[in-house]
């Protein structure tokens, strides 16, 4: 019988069988996980690992690492995400402590303002560790989402607005924070009503606000309470108006973008939709 564990090459098998002589496979996760990741939970002894690596050409072990290595201390040291237990940057390999607990996007307990307010007050710990003013992060971004404005298959009217809208944006100084970069429910997991970390495949230097996208856009719709306890987790709201919206409309049209390029048309419709919303308030 076929085991995940034979899905690994045979550089990353000989380096497990290093690490962790004997580990037995206990479930396999990596359909929680992004394509191109393998994401196994093992047993050796009494403890179980994590064990995640990725083919060829997939970045996120290299920003898992680096986060694990300078910025995840805060949380690890205090139980709040795992710690790194070896890992192998070139055979694409990085073993870490398993964390106990139930996905948040299935547990009763995601719609508990509670979870929001420690989401936000770790990623206040997370965001607080360092700043980097950068003056090129919002011009490389405006030049980017400019690119995309004839190749997003939107009609002429909504392309031509958005012209007008890209064509008015400013390019200041921007403040750039350690940021996880999916900050989310798939990225977490509850055990016994505590928040825990488990993803941060897509971390980098961002600013703050870029952290608060996903769940602005999904969970703080759901019920108003969840972004008032984050907020009050947080300690403030790092959504400057003129480049939340900005981030907003750089975010649906690359939904946009990519939608029309691999030919999801619904999400095409409901990205044009977006846009439309965010050019009128």
């Amino acid at each position: 019988m076929t085991s995940a564990l034979d899905t690994l090459t045979p550089t990353q098998r000989d380096l497990l069988d290093q690490w962790l002589p004997g580990a037995e496979l206990v479930s396999d996760r990596s359909e929680l996980h992004r394509a191109g990741t393998t994401a196994l939970v093992l047993a050796s002894g009494e403890d179980r690992f994590l064990v995640k690596t990725t083919t060829e050409g997939v970045r996120h072990i290299d920003r898992e690492l680096a986060a694990f290595r300078s910025w995840l201390a805060p949380w690890s040291e205090a139980g709040r995400a795992p710690s790194l237990v070896e890992a192998d940057r070139n055979a694409r390999i990085i073993v870490m402590t398993h964390l106990d607990g139930e996905p948040a996007t299935t547990s009763a307990a995601v719609h508990d303002p509670e979870i929001y307010r420690q989401a936000g007050e770790l990623l206040a710990t997370f965001h607080g560790q360092a700043s980097v003013e950068d003056e090129d992060y919002e011009a490389e971004l405006n030049e980017r989402a400019a690119g995309w404005l004839d190749d997003a298959g939107l009609d002429a009217e909504l392309t031509e607005r958005l012209r007008e809208d890209l064509d008015g944006w400013e390019a200041p100084v921007t403040v750039l924070r350690p940021s996880h970069g999916d900050w989310q429910p798939s990225s977490w997991v509850l055990d016994g009503g505590t928040l825990r970390v488990v993803d941060t495949g897509r971390f980098g230097f961002r600013p703050a606000l870029y952290d608060l996208g996903r769940l602005s856009s999904h969970d703080f719709t759901r019920n108003d309470a969840f972004e008032k306890a984050f907020l009050d987790g947080y300690g403030s709201d790092p959504r400057e108006p003129e480049a939340w919206h900005r981030l907003r409309v750089r975010d649906a049209l690359s939904v946009a973008r990519w939608a029309h390029r691999t030919g999801h048309a619904e999400v095409s419709a409901l990205s044009a939709e977006t846009l439309v919303g965010l050019l009128e308030k």
